[in-house]
């Protein structure tokens, strides 16, 4: 009698190198990715420290994969191009990024829709601003994974931090990937999303339910209000020790209000309701 044969499990199209940089704006540190196959070799998404153990981690991941032969960069923070340099100058390979202006060691420059071969697959990147100008997302198309940067988080929320961070940009960023055919998320920080369109709905409603706090708060002051007086009221739900991270994109969601002409500013700190 024949033994029944057990199918196969598709191999994981990338690996995962969590980089030893955990703090309070990284969570458990940066997920770095490789992704890739022998045909092509592989991609290095967002290497985030120049600590050696961990850069070795990540040769070998590559090594596994045909080899490194390209460094790719989601956005310009320091925790996600940290070893970029280090990487580059152990593999004699090139740095890729939106802008050289947001990732000044880039050697080439990514365009909006760019694809790169990953073995059987192709890697996109997509242009997703609002977080920062210069922020890529990078879909795995065939596969549905989208590598997200600091666009999305694991847990929690992301921080939008003026003037390099646009809360309009990154709201019109989360629907535009709505649009997309999505089976995970990674994300940079914190654990792999694994229903795409429950997250993004949550994410924009999110952002949406903090503005309406927002002209709420500012309805208390009819004189108007500094950040600093709707901390307090917008982020009521938020630890104190977190309320200056929270007080930038409190200040975000003012911008945007403002370019909407919904609010306008008194005297350059105070904000106000416009009637």
């Amino acid at each position: 009698m024949e033994q029944e044969q057990k199918p196969q499990e598709e191999a994981q199209p990338y690996t995962l190198v969590l980089a030893p940089n955990p703090s309070v704006m990284t969570g458990p540190g940066t997920n770095t990715i490789v992704v890739g196959e022998e045909t092509t070799g592989a991609l290095v998404i967002d290497p985030a420290v120049d600590d050696p153990a961990y850069l070795e981690q990540v040769i070998a991941a590559g090594e596994a994969r045909g080899g490194i032969r390209r460094i790719l960069i989601t956005h310009g923070h320091p925790d996600h191009c940290g070893g970029a340099a280090a990487l580059r100058a152990r593999l004699g390979v090139p740095v890729l990024a939106f802008s050289r202006e947001g990732v000044a060691l880039a050697d080439e420059e990514l365009e909006d829709g760019a694809r790169l071969a990953a073995g059987s697959d192709t890697l996109r990147a997509i242009y997703t601003p609002g977080h920062r100008f210069d922020h890529l997302c990078f879909l795995l198309e065939r596969a549905g994974v989208l590598f997200a940067g600091d666009l999305l988080a694991g847990v929690g929320t992301v921080v939008i931090a003026p003037p390099e961070g646009d809360m309009g940009a990154y709201l019109t960023s989360l629907r535009r990937l709505q649009g997309l055919a999505l089976r995970q998320i990674v994300p940079a920080h914190g654990p792999i999303i694994l229903d795409p369109t429950s997250k993004l709905a949550e994410y924009i409603e999110h952002r949406l339910l903090r503005e309406q706090q927002v002209i709420t708060a500012l309805g208390r002051f009819p004189q108007g209000a500094t950040v600093g007086d709707l901390v307090p009221y917008v982020y009521a739900d938020v630890s104190p020790a977190l309320h200056a991270l929270a007080a930038q994109s409190l200040t975000a969601h003012l911008l945007k209000l403002e370019q909407e002409g919904r609010v306008h500013r008194h005297g350059g700190e105070r904000w106000l309701l416009r009637r």
